[in-house]
């Protein structure tokens, strides 16, 4: 299964949601989460116009059946179009991304049409099977990618939920994606992210997907305690906010 098939709202389960033991707190809040998540899910089963994946896509030279699905937990086409505007205006030779998917594609094609085919780009997914049939995917298309698992294990830096046990990130990464894990780990489980963002370059960029839920909006506020660093505002590119954190030269 990759995000070019059709999938349900909810992510898929693991084995590491045996790993985390929540206290009676925890799953009250968790529970309080599911309801304030509600409109923001259902929003979010939107994956954007036909219109515009198309102009996406014939922007790219990608087929039309390269993105049959988005939305739901994926990426949704204004995410991914913002990921392009970005790329080509940037032309990051650095990038992260953690959880591979739809967005793994546009990225990957979107730095060959910037000219920076070359240019480094590891992508991190707990689950083995998807890593593979990812990378298949990326080779129909004549893509290069390094997409590696990363099993979650109990989140770094006081952090609740779990995080990714990646392999160590390169310096000087100038763009980093987060699109996982998923929410109902813990509503905070991305903010794990910002024990990370001492590897991005000065100038570099950041970028957290579903930034609009209430979840990661209190996430935001103690990345912005945390990194003075670094200006962060949120877009709205598709139905699910993006918070874009630049690093200041």
């Amino acid at each position: 299964m990759t995000s070019r098939e059709s999938t349900s709202l909810f992510g898929r389960s693991d084995a590491s949601s045996r790993l985390i033991r929540r206290s009676l707190k925890d799953r009250a809040l968790l529970g309080a989460f599911y309801v304030l998540n509600g409109p923001f899910l259902a929003k979010s089963l939107y994956g954007g116009s036909k219109k515009a994946k198309r102009a996406l896509l014939d922007r790219l030279g990608l087929p039309l059946d390269a993105l049959p699905h988005t939305g739901s937990w994926k990426a949704d086409v204004g995410l991914l179009t913002f990921l392009t505007d970005h790329i080509l205006t940037h032309k990051p030779q650095t990038v992260v991304e953690f959880s591979a998917g739809a967005s793994t594609l546009i990225i990957a094609k979107a730095l060959e049409k910037a000219g920076v085919g070359n240019a480094t780009f590891i992508s991190f997914e707990q689950h083995p099977d998807f890593v593979q049939k990812t990378s298949e995917w990326l080779k129909e298309f004549g893509l290069k990618s390094d997409i590696r698992v990363a099993p979650l294990a109990p989140s770094p830096g006081g952090w609740p939920g779990l995080w990714y046990s990646h392999d160590p990130l390169p310096d000087g990464i100038e763009l980093m994606l987060i699109d996982g894990p998923h929410w109902a780990i813990h509503p905070f489980t991305r903010g794990a992210a910002g024990t990370l963002f001492g590897n991005i370059a000065p100038g570099g960029t950041v970028m957290l997907d579903d930034a609009a839920r209430p979840g990661e909006r209190i996430v935001a506020r103690r990345w912005r305690r945390e990194w003075p660093n670094f200006e962060f505002r949120l877009h709205h590119p598709g139905s699910k906010g993006t918070l874009v954190g630049r690093r200041r030269a």
